[in-house]
C-alpha cells in the first residue's frame, strides 16, 4: 500500500475515532501500534517504546510538573480572589471597569498559574457573578472571562511553549520573551474593546456604586499586601529565566517551592492543600503526557514509513509562494482546533511543518508565537472550545452553553486581528529576544 493511501486511512481513522468520543491520546496511540505491527512486526513495539523513553528522558520536561505545582498552589491559596479584590476598587468607577480588572487579573494569573482551565474556573466563580450582579451585558461578561482566562498560554511561563520548544528544539527562554509583547498586545485589545463598547453603551458595563468604591487610600493599598509575595515569586521565576541565573527546569522548581512558601506565609498552607495540589499535578501531567506519548508514537512510525517526506512534498506542492504555504499551515491549526486539543495539534503537525517552514526562511521562534495565537482561537471556537466548557462548569445555572458560545465571536475576531499583526510584522515578537540575547 502506498504512503498516500496510508495517510488517507490514518486521517479517516482519526476522524471516526474522535467523532466516537475516543480520547486523542488513545486514538493516535492505537493507530501507531497497528501501523507499527503491520509494517515492522513486533520490532515496531520496540520503536514506540524507545521513542517514548527518549522524549521522557528530556531534562527540560521536568519543568512541566513543577510549573503545574506552582500554578496549583497559587490557585488553591486564594491568589485570584485577593488580586480581584485588590484591583476592583481602583477601576470599578470606569464604565466597563470590572471587565478591565478581570482582564488585568487574568494576565497576572497567567504569570502565576498559566493553567487555562483553572484560570477560567476561578474567574467564572469570582468575576462573573459580580459583573452579572452589576448589570453587565451577559455576553460581554462571558467573553471577557473566557478570552481573558485563555491568555495564560500567551503569558510566560506557558506550558504550550515549553512543549513547542522541546519539539522544535529552540530556546524556551527565547520563546517566553517572544510571546510577551504579543500576549500583552492581545490583552490590551480586549481592554480597548471593553472600554469602547461600554463607552458607547454604558448599560453594557455599569460602574461600581460610590458606596462600594468608598474606601480610604490606605485600605486600598493594604489590599495589595496579600498578593505582593505571590507576585514576587512569579516575577522572580521569570527574571531568573531571562537573566540566565537558572535554567527553565531550575526556575520552575524554585517557583513551585516559592509558591508553597508564599502560601504558608499567607496562612493558606495545609497538608490537605498540599495533597490536593499533588493530585491535581499528577492528573494534569498524566493527561498531557499520555497525549504526548500517543502522538509522538504515531509520528515516529509514520516517519519511518516515509510519511513525513510525503507530507513535506505534498505541502511544498501547494504553492511556490511561502506566504500561501504559511496560510495553509495556520488554517490547519485553526481547523484542527475545532476538534482536538493543542497538544495533539502540536505533535501531529510540527514534525511536518517545521522543516518546511525553516526551508522557506521563517524563524521557528516566531512560528511558535503564531502557533500559540492560533491556539487562542481554538480555545474559544465551537464545537470543541475548551474555554467555553470550563466556564460552563463554574457559571450560574441561568448561563447556558449557547450563551457562552454566542459570546465568543467578537473576541475571536480580535484574536484573528492579533494573529494577522504578528504574521505581517514578525519583528513584533522577535525584537525582545534579540534585544536581550542579541
Amino acid at each position: 500500500m502506498d504512503i498516500g493511501t496510508i495517510t488517507l486511512l490514518i486521517a479517516v481513522s482519526m476522524t471516526v475515532l474522535l467523532l466516537l468520543g475516543v480520547p486523542v491520546a488513545f486514538v493516535s496511540g492505537s493507530i501507531a501500534v497497528v501501523l507499527a505491527y503491520a509494517n515492522f512486526g513486533t520490532a515496531g513495539f520496540f520503536l514506540i517504546s524507545t521513542r517514548t523513553a527518549e522524549f521522557v528522558g528530556s531534562f527540560e520536561l521536568i519543568a512541566v510538573p513543577m510549573f503545574v505545582i506552582m500554578a496549583s498552589v497559587m490557585e488553591k491559596s486564594g491568589v485570584a480572589d485577593d488580586l480581584y479584590r485588590a484591583f476592583h476598587v481602583w477601576a470599578g468607577g470606569l464604565r466597563g471597569g470590572i471587565g478591565v480588572v478581570t482582564t488585568f487579573v487574568a494576565v497576572l494569573l497567567g504569570a502565576t498559574t498559566g493553567i487555562i482551565g483553572g484560570e477560567i474556573v476561578l474567574l467564572g466563580l469570582i468575576a462573573l457573578p459580580q459583573m452579572l450582579k452589576l448589570g453587565y451585558d451577559k455576553r460581554l461578561a462571558i467573553g471577557t472571562i473566557t478570552a481573558g482566562g485563555s491568555l495564560g498560554t500567551m503569558i510566560p511561563p506557558s506550558i504550550i511553549l515549553i512543549f513547542y520548544g522541546l519539539t522544535a528544539e529552540v530556546s524556551i527562554s527565547h520563546l517566553f520573551l517572544a510571546t510577551l509583547v504579543p500576549g500583552l498586545m492581545l490583552a490590551s485589545f480586549y481592554i480597548a474593546y471593553i472600554l469602547i463598547r461600554c463607552g458607547f453603551n454604558p448599560a453594557m458595563g455599569p460602574p461600581l456604586s460610590a458606596e462600594e468604591r468608598d474606601m480610604p487610600l490606605v485600605d486600598k493599598l493594604k489590599l495589595f499586601g496579600g498578593v505582593a509575595l505571590p507576585m514576587l515569586v512569579a516575577g522572580g521565576v521569570l527574571v531568573s529565566i531571562y537573566a540566565g541565573f537558572a535554567s527553565i527546569t531550575e526556575s520552575a522548581a524554585l517557583g513551585a517551592f516559592g509558591a508553597t512558601v508564599a502560601a504558608w506565609v499567607r496562612g493558606r498552607f495545609s497538608f490537605q492543600m498540599l495533597r490536593d495540589v499533588l493530585v491535581q499535578a499528577m492528573r494534569t501531567c498524566g493527561m498531557v503526557f499520555w497525549l504526548v506519548f500517543g502522538t509522538n508514537a504515531l509520528i515516529g512510525v509514520y516517519n519511518l514509513m516515509g510519511g513525513i517526506d510525503f507530507a513535506r512534498t505534498t505541502l511544498g506542492g501547494v504553492s511556490n509562494e511561502p506566504a500561501v504555504i504559511l496560510a495553509v499551515m495556520i488554517g490547519v491549526f485553526i481547523l484542527l482546533g475545532f476538534f482536538i486539543d493543542w497538544i495533539g495539534i502540536l505533535f501531529l503537525t510540527m514534525p511536518v511543518f517545521l522543516p518546511v517552514l525553516t526551508s522557506l526562511g521563517y524563524d521557528p521562534i516566531w512560528f511558535g508565537i503564531v502557533f500559540n495565537l492560533s491556539m487562542q482561537i481554538a480555545y474559544l471556537t465551537p464545537p470543541f472550545g475548551p474555554a467555553c466548557f470550563y466556564l460552563k462548569g463554574a457559571a450560574p445555572p441561568d448561563v447556558t452553553l449557547q450563551d457562552i458560545f454566542a459570546a465568543q465571536w467578537p473576541f475571536i475576531a480580535i484574536q484573528v486581528v492579533a494573529l494577522l499583526i504578528v504574521v505581517l510584522w514578525p519583528g513584533l515578537s522577535l525584537w525582545l529576544p534579540q534585544l536581550v540575547y542579541g
